[in-house]
């Protein structure tokens, strides 16, 4: 029951607005708080579990806390115990998969292991799957074990054992043989007394569906349950949620804590729909929103709701100042001739607000995606600032990056073992350690490098087999890339080399979330290269490049990373390059999802904008290179959806002029581009269309149908699958997009 407002107000909920007050004793029923950026989420999730302890309500083994991270569980504990004052015992806080260990240890005979099962980390599982996958006789290089793994944990985050894997579900992965795989690598996991990470939900999900006495003892042990960043629950996490939550009694005193306009986290797995859908799955659940932001200034807040505003997909809160005298400076738009001139302006920002007093921890570069931090890198190096990449590694300490140097480096000096060494079986071509030992010796014997001793040891013969065959045609791509540098430039050739010797395709075939963006990380390279007349000249700046370090003294560092990377951070100031078409919203995302991954990419903007406490400025350039050429790029339509009173155009299109409101940009795209030709421009009534019309507006466009896409211009339509098209395009070759996202040309 609420506090009673005759009493005095107990200190820990004096410090609160009457929304965060509600959220904390509310505390009968199911609950959802939704929480926008910087309205004090974590301090209101904490109060009401102290709160819940410090009334009586429950005992501290009596709730049930989950999170998403070691570090969330660890910060709630210990927020909790300092408004206790005291340390609590017995507590059930903790992951997703923390805790669902602890509960399978208890009921591990029910799926047949024993309560001392190991869990295996992901190199036993690639190592087991192997074993398993051996009687079924794949071409393991046409179905890698990597890949059928992530198949796999893809099922069991759906909450799929092997015999719940229906039609609508299968693969032919595996010349279809994936779900009997599957339940042979589970049959065997339990024969070693092992589970992988993902059974720890999905037993448990299990035994909960399958024993009713374990699920009512879960039912009377826990009277509450917590749950933070809900919208980043996906479908186990959801079901286990449900089934502990939905008590025979009706009684369900479960309040989770998310904000919809904050779910960006799809691509492993995360479903909005969980968040939006509370109000069906918990009948006359109470709604709090916490809308007072104390993070940001009002123009940033209001520039934000109105971007997100955009969606369709959303339960509907907009953000306000909760601070006094927050108003601020406008959201900059800056618009930057070409991609060097955007690095640059953003160096000559940072070094002007590092003069004025600012703290260079306090500023943040956020992109899209990782491959945009190189210019940044080169550029901040350049002029001495110093920086630091969060999340990740710097630009060239990346493994496909160095893979691809060593690649250079080989072609370039044949009696580099080291960078020889690094790519001789990268893709795996047969040569293991004892080959490559061989290899050394006949080297050191004369041969003078391992390029050569392969050489002379492929014309005596030496070499057979697979692996022979192998290396011959790795020396035959470099020889071929040498007589390309000449004549087709080092571009081109070294593009070729990748493409050849199979690099490229090998990240292709990569089935991990990680592996588009090492892809584009390398096509970053590529353009790179664009800058330096040789090969040998691009190498001795990288070499440069990475042997710079800052001073070991220097303690401020501007930060580098992703939007994905900066979520839960925040700084005064955030420079967020790259809003073009294409760049942001991704192409590929939208060509894979369509308008749910459109609202998803539009929810990161939002993300991005309200990392910044006092300014944002959003860049995008006119030109930016592809390999060895100049592409013009457009605005992002993200910049047009912010209202027009809360930025502030400066910059190379605001020299050119600037459309007022939705669709200025579009009408204004001559005379910005002016100065060269376009490549591919949006209409402006090419805005995509609902999903649910997808299949309707392929059917309008058979084969031979002329069309024109945001990234790729006009194009001649191949064929029909669906709702995605195989289109022939004039500056982007055959490509399968989503119909939805191209207009038929008049």
């Amino acid at each position: 029951m609420p506090q009673d407002l005759s009493s005095p107000l107990p200190d820990y909920l004096t410090r609160l607005n009457p929304e965060q007050r509600k959220a904390i004793e509310t505390t009968e029923g199911p609950l959802l708080i939704l929480a926008g950026a910087g309205t004090g989420k974590t301090r209101v999730l904490t109060t009401r579990f102290a709160h819940i302890l410090l009334t009586g309500r429950a005992y501290p083994r009596q709730i049930l806390a989950v999170t998403f991270t070691n570090k969330a569980a660890k910060e709630m504990r210990e927020r909790v115990e300092v408004l206790m004052g005291e340390p609590v015992e017995g507590l059930w806080l903790g992951t997703f998969h923390a805790i669902c260990a602890r509960m399978l240890r208890r009921h591990a005979e029910y799926v047949g292991l024993q309560t001392g099962f190991n869990i295996i980390d992901t190199d036993d599982q690639i190592r087991l799957l192997k074993q398993v996958m051996e009687p079924f006789r794949l071409d393991t290089k046409r179905w890698p074990a990597n890949q059928l793994m992530g198949i796999i944990q893809r099922w069991k985050d759906r909450g799929l054992t092997p015999d719940r894997v229906g039609v609508a579900e299968n693969t032919d992965f595996a010349n279809g043989h994936a779900v009997s795989i599957y339940k042979a690598y589970q049959d065997r996991l339990i024969a070693l007394n092992a589970c992988d990470f993902g059974d720890l939900m999905l037993h448990m999900v299990e035994i909960l569906r399958s024993q009713p006495s374990v699920l009512e003892q879960y039912h009377r042990m826990f009277r509450y349950i917590l749950v933070d960043e809900y919208q980043d629950t996906n479908t186990i996490q959801y079901m286990w949620l449900r089934l502990l939550a939905k008590r025979a009694d009706g009684v369900s005193n479960i309040a989770c804590v998310g904000d919809d306009d904050q779910s960006i986290y799809s691509w492993r797995g995360a479903e909005v729909e969980n968040i939006l859908r509370f109000e069906r799955d918990f009948p006359g659940a109470e709604i709090v929103r916490l809308e007072r932001n104390y993070r940001s200034t009002e123009q940033i807040l209001a520039a934000a709701s109105g971007l997100i505003a955009h969606n369709d997909g959303r339960l509907g809160k907009t953000l306000r100042p909760g601070k006094e005298d927050a108003s601020g400076e406008k959201v900059r738009i800056i618009g930057a001739s070409d991609s060097e001139e955007e690095a640059s302006v953003v160096a000559k920002t940072v070094e002007r607000l590092r003069r004025e007093g600012h703290s260079l921890a306090e500023m943040a570069i956020l992109m899209r995606a990782g491959f945009q931090t190189r210019p940044f890198e080169e550029r901040l190096l350049a002029t001495g600032i110093p920086y630091r990449i969060v999340g990740g590694l710097r630009f060239y300490e990346r493994a496909e990056i160095r893979d691809c140097l060593a690649y250079m480096r080989a072609l370039t000096q044949v009696s580099d073992d080291l960078a020889f060494e690094r790519i001789v079986n990268t893709p795996k071509r047969g040569v293991g350690s004892v080959a490559l030992q061989k290899l050394r010796l006949h080297a050191m014997a004369g041969a003078g490098s391992l390029q050569k001793a392969v050489k002379e040891r492929l014309e005596t013969k030496d070499l057979k087999g697979k692996s022979g065959l192998a290396l011959q045609a790795l020396m035959d791509a470099f020889a071929e890339a040498k007589e390309r540098l000449p004549v087709e430039g080092h571009i081109v050739a070294v593009e070729k080399l990748l493409e050849d010797t199979g690099y490229l395709q090998m990240w292709r075939d990569d089935r991990s979330v990680e592996a588009p963006g090492r892809l584009e990380n390398i096509r970053e390279l590529l353009r790179a290269m664009g800058d330096f007349a040789t090969l040998e000249a691009f190498l001795e700046h990288v070499a440069l490049v990475m042997d710079v370090e800052n001073e070991a003294s220097e303690t401020e560092r501007v930060s580098l990373m992703t939007i994905h990377g900066a979520k839960g951070l925040e700084f005064d100031t955030v420079f967020l390059p790259g809003w073009e078409e294409g760049v942001f919203p991704s192409q590929r995302a939208l060509d894979e999802g369509g308008n749910n991954a459109l609202e998803e990419e539009r929810r990161l903007a939002y993300v991005a904008l309200t990392r910044a406490r006092l300014r944002a400025l959003v860049l995008h350039a006119a030109r930016r290179r592809i390999f060895a050429n100049w592409q013009s790029s457009i605005p992002s339509r993200f910049i047009d959806e912010i209202p027009s009173r809360y930025v502030q155009h400066s910059g190379y299109r605001a020299e050119h002029g600037y459309g007022a409101g939705r669709g200025g940009f579009s009408q204004q795209r001559d005379s910005v581009f002016a100065s060269g030709p376009v490549v591919a421009q949006r209409p402006a009534a090419a805005r995509p269309v609902r999903p649910s019309q997808g299949a309707l507006a392929a059917a309008r466009m058979p084969p031979g149908t002329s069309v024109f896409h945001a990234k790729f211009g006009e194009g001649v339509v191949l064929a029909v699958d669906g709702e995605r098209l195989e289109i022939n395009f004039e500056n982007g070759g055959v490509r399968r997009v989503m119909a939805n996202f191209v207009e038929i040309c008049s």
